[in-house]
């Protein structure tokens, strides 16, 4: 009977016990913001064919430099095309190519990171140092060599801009990877006798997942405005694509009878580059508090 006295009161204890509110996920709006816009992009760029009134390379002479009207919401270039048209069918390149150089940057960096970090020895210390003289230079300028030498085009520009990113992602990746390889559950795995293999892909990677995931989210839009920054000055995407750096370049000389000519692929660089900004700033303030 005492013995069933005191399970009951144990029991009533638990049960009376105050729980523990459950933490509420609090949507930052830089978060908001930044997702929106990004989703507005991702949106376009996948419906651009639908969602354009006209073809992107349709040219009519007669309605040439046409200003913003409710059949032409971005006005015409020199030739008669819808710029409304070829800022959508823009925004599908410009996202191709920052997220294809983006993931020829981090996935070699993050496994040299990874290798670096947890053989620690020489190696590592020779290929830092290789990864801090290539931050020394200039991202851009060494792109506008690689480009240059190589001749102009979007795969060019694409190869060029993965290759200059890659030794942020392997910093980020060799950092966390040097906290992480010293976990108990890391020595566990690797006294069991797991493979090396095995202990980055399953233990330690998954631990690079958030700062990875910001850092992905940051350098799209950097890569967005480095890509367009190189067809601005003709190494980039050649006419007569509709990337948004070579429609800023074509706009240019028609500022003062032209300006919707350069206002748009403006825009569309402004507001991309700020929602990716945005969205990294959210994801990492919504990580941390995890």
């Amino acid at each position: 009977m005492a013995f069933q006295a005191e399970a009951a009161g144990a029991v009533s204890a638990l049960l009376d016990r105050p729980r523990r509110p459950r933490r509420r996920i609090v949507l930052r709006p830089n978060l908001v913001i930044g997702g929106i816009l990004v989703l507005l992009l991702i949106l376009g760029a996948t419906f651009a064919s639908l969602l354009s009134p006209y073809p992107p390379d349709q040219m009519k002479p007669m309605i040439r430099l046409q200003p913003p009207s409710l059949e032409h919401p971005f006005g015409t270039d020199i030739f008669g095309r819808d710029m409304y048209s070829r800022v959508l069918h823009g925004a599908r390149i410009a996202l191709r190519m920052s997220i294809l150089s983006v993931l020829l940057a981090a996935i070699p960096g993050v496994w040299m990171g990874m290798l670096a970090g947890y053989h620690r020895g020489w190696g590592e210390r020779l290929l830092s140092r290789v990864m801090d003289a290539w931050l020394s230079f200039p991202g851009l300028l060494l792109a506008i060599v690689f480009v240059a030498r190589l001749g102009p085009s979007l795969n060019t520009t694409v190869i060029a801009l993965g290759v200059v990113g890659i030794p942020s992602f392997y910093r980020m990746a060799r950092s966390g990877t040097i906290s992480t390889s010293h976990m108990l559950y890391v020595e566990a795995a690797r006294a069991s006798g797991v493979s090396n293999t095995r202990i980055l892909l399953r233990h330690i990677l998954p631990n690079l997942a958030s700062p990875l995931i910001v850092l992905l989210t940051m350098r799209i839009g950097t890569m967005l405005l480095a890509a367009g920054g190189l067809s601005f000055i003709g190494l980039g995407a050649q006419p007569p694509l509709p990337e948004w750096g070579a429609l800023l370049a074509a706009g240019r000389d028609h500022l003062d009878t032209a300006w919707w000519l350069a206002l748009a692929p403006g825009m569309a660089f402004t507001l991309s580059v700020m929602g990716f900004n945005l969205l990294g700033d959210g994801l990492r303030d919504l990580l941390a508090r995890e």
